[in-house]
């Protein structure tokens, strides 16, 4: 029996040691935990900010893009293509050798 009371007047201050290291332990660990959450949380924000930034340039294009096509400039399109058809090239007409001097071609 005198060797259980000797293990037991061991054990006993080890286990009364033991608990404050453990309590301080968890303590650190919950600080850390806040602080990562801190961190998620300024992260979404931030993420947030550039995606309403970003929403807001694209809300600004379409109402660009919505006047240009209620405004009459949605005629561009065949406008253009009327030029093209006024501005047909002929065959052998225009363009300029490729083998001239660079003389020749300024002229």
């Amino acid at each position: 029996m005198g060797d259980l009371s000797g293990l037991i007047g061991v054990i006993v201050p080890i286990f009364a040691l033991s608990i404050p290291i453990v309590a301080i332990w968890a303590k650190h660990k919950q600080k850390i935990a806040a602080i990562q959450v801190d961190a998620t949380a300024q992260n979404t924000a931030e993420r947030a900010a550039q995606y309403a930034a970003q929403v807001q340039k694209l809300e600004d294009r379409v109402r660009v893009l919505e006047r240009i096509v209620t405004d009459g400039g949605y005629d561009v399109a065949t406008q253009i293509e009327a030029l093209r058809d006024t501005r047909k090239v002929e065959d052998g007409a225009d363009g300029i050798p490729l083998d001239l001097p660079m003389k020749e071609r300024m002229q």
